[in-house]
């Protein structure tokens, strides 16, 4: 099973922005789909930004246009970059891996995939 290992978050005032990470362990995980979420307490977890293994990403239209997805192989990293972060953006992000699909700003995922620890964003306003 993959070791996702996110960092990255942190406190920023409304309009900033931050770059998470999520190193993983396995070379093979290149060319798998990819997802981020995030999830408040008391609240489901979503889906803010997945990428497939053709490379294809989606968001949920809450993030889109703000948030990036990437993937550096040579780093085994994948990234999210985020702008103009709203106080509603303040959530546990995670990655996960590895995903079935991603497509109209959801991931599917299998029983097996492995999920990161986790990195908090606080947005102020």
């Amino acid at each position: 099973q993959v070791q996702l290992t996110e960092s990255g978050g942190g406190s920023v005032q409304a309009g900033g922005s931050l770059r998470l990470s999520c190193q993983y362990s396995d070379h093979s995980y290149r060319t798998t789909c990819m997802a981020w979420f995030r999830q408040v307490p008391g609240r489901q977890r979503e889906a803010v930004a997945g990428i497939n293994d053709d490379g294809t990403t989606t968001y949920p239209e809450s993030v889109k246009g703000r948030f990036t997805i990437s993937i550096d192989t040579a780093k085994n990293t994948l990234y999210l970059q985020m702008n103009s972060l709203k106080p509603e953006d303040t959530a546990m992000y995670s990655c996960m891996a590895p995903c079935t699909y991603c497509s109209g700003g959801y991931c599917y995922w299998p029983e097996y995939a492995s999920w990161g620890q986790g990195t908090q964003v606080t947005v102020s306003s």
